[in-house]
């Protein structure tokens, strides 16, 4: 067994569109969904990427995403990469693919001098929480999470 990791191209978009559903089936979430490929792929390979995305594979096969993007932390005063998404597919967990994608994001951190690498995960997911624990990632408890989006979103933009 092989295990890959590569930068995604443009060709890659519907793959990764299957990825970010299949996610979000994972994470009873599918009704969330909203993306469209084509908005989705300007976004990140057009004139001014807002993200980037691995493709982990085994012996030459996707079996696996990881979407990310840098944040910056004015304490630190330094970047570091937030990973928005990771996911393997079911027939491929345990094969050491989850932790090659987050391996290789830690090496772009430390390769583009960042601070800390970042996600969230949902509070019912323990085997990925587990899966964290194991590989180092501590729980940042005393955060939570903000979202202003939708029609509060417009609201706060206008005022």
């Amino acid at each position: 067994m092989i295990l890959s990791i590569r930068p995604a191209i443009a060709a890659d978009i519907s793959l990764i569109g299957q990825f970010i559903r299949d996610l979000a089936e994972y994470e009873k979430l599918a009704h969330a969904v909203r993306f469209d490929e084509g908005i989705m792929a300007q976004k990140l390979f057009g004139a001014r990427p807002y993200a980037e995305v691995l493709i982990g594979e085994i012996d030459g096969t996707p079996q696996g995403f990881a979407l990310f993007f840098h944040n910056f932390s004015t304490f630190e005063g330094r970047p570091g990469i937030y990973l928005e998404d990771l996911f393997v597919r079911p027939e491929a967990r345990g094969s050491g693919l989850g932790k090659a994608l987050l391996a290789r994001l830690a090496a772009l951190a430390v390769e583009r001098d960042c601070a800390r690498l970042e996600w969230s995960v949902l509070d019912w997911n323990t085997p990925a929480i587990d899966f964290y624990k194991a590989l180092g990632a501590r729980m940042m408890d005393e955060w939570t999470v903000m979202r202003v989006d939708g029609a509060a979103l417009s609201e706060l933009a206008a005022k």
